[in-house]
């Protein structure tokens, strides 16, 4: 083991953090800080500006990671209460449409089948609480009719929620978390070795100023590292700060959200506008059959 490298590792590392402890107290005169160029604080000022653009979108968008963001909190669903309500209607089904069965052909009972976590999101909810209030009305009824459009109208929406989810998840957030995690990261941590260098050689200047003359070749020595170690770390810092600037997968990973949102809504609406039409349908003959009942 090098000791003596080690050592003066150990000893600039100190130097450095006291460096950085007297320029926090407002020890340390303004003109004693070595300015960096105006080129690099602009790039770290514009940097700053699109990482806090990255993370304010993110923190809103990232709500589509979790399914149930539209869901009602105070809707009380259980699989019990899924399983007799479509099987009250199954029956009902049955009931209305008998299968023909031979008189030789053997009674078979098909397993129920598997039990899945019911969709948590605020379609879902409206499609089955429809269809549930459907079944409890006696047939005929026009009413039950409209339910059951307007769930079907719900249950096509909420199939393309889940679809619409799914590729915000792959084609926005995910990539859009990447380039916090990567390319922003990395730009973050050049300049973190920007700062560790500058208080390295501001260190190693007031070292030079407080040596003894037999010091002072060695000390002026450090300073010159620190000098051609900050040149080279600022170099690198610009370098990569250009390259997050210019990337341009976040704008191409906001085209793939605002897409995914647009045939989304779409889908949406050709659903809603279908059942609508039918209710209205639904609408108008009722209302007929009522006016006529009152004529006579």
């Amino acid at each position: 083991m090098d000791w003596t490298k080690n050592w003066s590792t150990i000893t600039k590392g100190f130097n450095t953090g006291v460096q950085a402890t007297r320029e926090r107290l407002g020890q340390v005169e303004a003109d004693e800080i070595t300015e960096l160029p105006q080129e690099y604080k602009d790039l770290e000022a514009r940097v700053d500006q699109l990482r806090n653009a990255h993370i304010g979108l993110h923190k809103v968008a990232n709500v589509y990671n979790t399914e149930a963001y539209d869901y009602p909190v105070h809707i009380q669903e259980s699989l019990a209460d899924f399983g007799s309500t479509l099987g009250a209607s199954f029956s009902s089904l049955a009931a209305q449409f008998p299968a023909a069965k031979s008189p030789t052909s053997p009674t078979s009972t098909q397993p129920p089948p598997p039990k899945t976590q019911p969709h948590k999101t605020l379609p879902h909810a409206l499609s089955r609480a429809s269809a549930a209030s459907a079944s409890l009305l006696p047939p005929p009824s026009r009413l039950a009719d409209a339910l059951n459009q307007y769930s079907a109208g719900w249950a096509a929406v909420a199939d393309a929620r889940v679809e619409h989810d799914q590729v915000v998840r792959q084609r926005f957030l995910q990539p859009w978390q990447t380039t916090l995690n990567t390319t922003i990261a990395v730009a973050m941590k050049a300049r973190q070795a920007v700062k560790a260098s500058r208080l390295e050689l501001d260190a190693a200047k007031q070292a030079l100023k407080t040596s003894t003359p037999a010091k002072q070749e060695h000390a002026r020595l450090q300073v010159e590292n620190a000098e051609d170690d900050l040149v080279q770390k600022t170099e690198v810092a610009i370098t990569l700060m250009k390259t997050v600037l210019d990337n341009p997968e976040p704008i191409k990973n906001l085209n793939e959200l605002i897409k995914a949102q647009a045939e989304y809504f779409a889908r949406a609406t050709e659903a809603l506008q279908s059942a609508q039409g039918e209710i209205e349908e639904l609408s108008v003959q009722a209302e007929g059959e009522y006016r006529k009942s009152r004529e006579h």
